[in-house]
């Protein structure tokens, strides 16, 4: 048997050049032939989609190439050459992207139900508990179901009127802070102060507590809360071209998402168990709200709640960091630009508030609907400094039509 193995490594080492080109040879065919059949299939999706505009792209990476940091500027200079709709392939996944308010509207209003679903996320799946949430869960019964939750129990009319007495004492208490500051000559960090603000206003709408007195928790906090909308936010390459996957890996992403996810997890574990805690114990009558998490046990309790809904601590979890991912930074920014264009001209807004308010003490916020002037600074604001410029991506779930063009189920 030795000898038989000697001859074959002798034989090995002579033809090596032999044996190196074929290898290299048939890679190479494998290769070409999955380039030409990815060709194909994208070839056969454009068909489907019918001479939409599309810009020129590259082999697997597709338009990816012309996409910058800020990807929302590099589409909108695309769509000023190609028009309000046009078609990108991100990878090997063809995307319709929509530019104007008319296109917009029948994605969204005319032909909601067609483009009601969600494209699979790796992020999402990683970090909301596998797409458990309602921003990024696909469309079906689930989806339904956690939808009529936040309508019916979580952000109806009652309950947001419910929070009232909440944001008033936290607006109070900033307006304290920036009137001390003031009485000792001392800068104000407006930025800051808004931060804080929207942060502690949804900590205690949500978990029924704030913060920011506990300068290590809100530390923490904060910095777990940017990680994931950070993370959310990337651009993961196994998503649009699936045999990259490892690339993601080898850049440390999934060990990113993985630590993320532990760590808010076992934060969001502490909170329901502190709340499950104080509801055994018959302290509970002790808030004077319920907030989102005690709305969310009780609806994962009552089994038979007439309408079919049971959670689960999953279920719960991810729709508590989207309610909290949802109303804090995107609060903040807008408030902060809001405050930012005020600076240049106050005065017609404030004319506005002294006559709607009189010699009032507080500005209640009844008082609001009075103030039309201010409603139309806020809806400026929102048009110019949109918090979110690119909106969640939808998927098609059937074949439809768009502006005249034809759109094939899961683009």
């Amino acid at each position: 048997m030795l000898p038989l193995f000697v001859s074959l490594f002798n034989w090995f080492h002579q033809h090596s050049l032999l044996i190196n080109s074929f290898l290299f040879s048939l890679f190479f065919f494998f290769l070409l032939s999955f380039f030409l059949g990815q060709n194909k299939v994208m070839q056969s999706e454009r068909r489907k989609l019918t001479s939409l505009p599309t810009p020129p792209r590259l082999p697997v990476l597709g338009n990816l190439h012309q996409l910058s940091s800020l990807a929302h500027r590099s589409l909108r200079s695309l769509s000023e050459k190609h028009g309000p709709l046009m078609l990108m392939y991100f990878g090997c996944v063809p995307t319709v992207i929509v530019s104007s308010a008319e296109a917009a509207q029948e994605v969204m209003k005319t032909r909601d139900l067609a483009f009601a679903s969600r494209p699979k996320s790796s992020m999402a799946d990683g970090l909301l508990y596998n797409s458990r949430d309602i921003a990024f869960s696909p469309y079906g019964e689930y989806w339904r179901q956690v939808k009529r939750i936040c309508v019916l129990h979580l952000l109806s009319l009652k309950r947001v009127q419910s929070f009232r007495s909440v944001r008033e004492e936290e607006v109070a208490l900033m307006i304290d802070n920036i009137r001390c500051a003031a009485s000792n000559m001392q800068l104000v960090n407006l930025g800051k102060l808004i931060s804080t603000l929207t942060g502690d206003i949804v900590c205690r709408v949500a978990f029924g507590r704030k913060y920011s007195e506990q300068e290590d928790s809100s530390n923490m906090f904060r910095e777990m809360m940017g990680e994931l909308a950070e993370l959310l936010g990337t651009f993961p390459v196994g998503d649009f071209i699936p045999w990259l996957r490892w690339v993601d890996w080898l850049r440390g992403l999934d060990a990113r998402v993985r630590n993320t996810s532990k760590q808010i997890d076992c934060f969001i574990e502490k909170i329901i168990k502190d709340h499950l805690r104080v509801k055994n114990d018959g302290n509970d009558d002790r808030r004077d709200i319920c907030n989102f998490v005690d709305v969310l046990l009780s609806l994962d309790k009552d089994k038979d709640d007439g309408m079919g809904i049971s959670l689960g601590k999953d279920s719960i979890k991810a729709l508590i960091l989207d309610m909290f991912a949802a109303g804090t930074d995107t609060t903040y920014a807008v408030t902060e630009w809001a405050m930012a264009e005020l600076v240049s001209d106050m005065k017609r807004v404030q004319d506005e508030v002294r006559k709607v308010v009189g010699l009032k003490e507080k500005i209640g916020e009844q008082l609001l609907d009075e103030m039309n002037y201010l409603k139309a600074v806020i809806k400026e604001v929102l048009r110019l400094h949109p918090p979110v410029p690119l909106l969640a991506p939808r998927q098609s779930i059937e074949e439809t039509k768009l502006q005249g063009y034809d759109v094939p189920a899961g683009t």
